[in-house]
């Protein structure tokens, strides 16, 4: 139970890094919002991947690059599925997407990213 706590902690700070980078770029920097994004969204990916390695599964694996592959692999499908829950519940409930987006996230977050990261990225 404790390294499920870890790795929900971990998502929640991944994330807060995400929407500062993102706000932080498009606010500041002032750069088109999807290249914002873009930078959020790796800047979480990659707090995400140093805080499941070292803190929530303490790896010891030696070859970090193939867990990067297997990481980027994970990431993709939490990508992919992340817009598509977004999309579906947005489009087809009339919810608002800010709704639409914590629900996909939890449900991703507990149901997909976790479970692989434990049994195929970190292992």
């Amino acid at each position: 139970m404790l390294t499920f706590v870890k790795a929900q902690t971990a998502s929640i700070v991944a994330t807060l890094v995400d929407f500062l980078v993102t706000v932080l770029a498009v606010e500041w920097l002032e750069l088109w919002y999807v290249s914002g994004t873009v930078w959020g969204t790796i800047s979480g990916g990659i707090t995400h991947f140093s805080l499941g390695r070292n803190w929530v599964f303490q790896s010891e694996d030696p070859r970090v690059i193939g867990q990067v592959i297997k990481y980027f692999i994970v990431w993709t499908g939490s990508f992919l599925l992340n817009a598509l829950g977004v999309f579906l519940i947005t489009h087809y409930l009339g919810i608002s997407y800010v709704y639409s987006k914590v629900a996909t996230s939890i449900m991703v977050g507990v149901g997909y990213n976790y479970v692989f990261q434990k049994r195929f990225v970190f292992k």
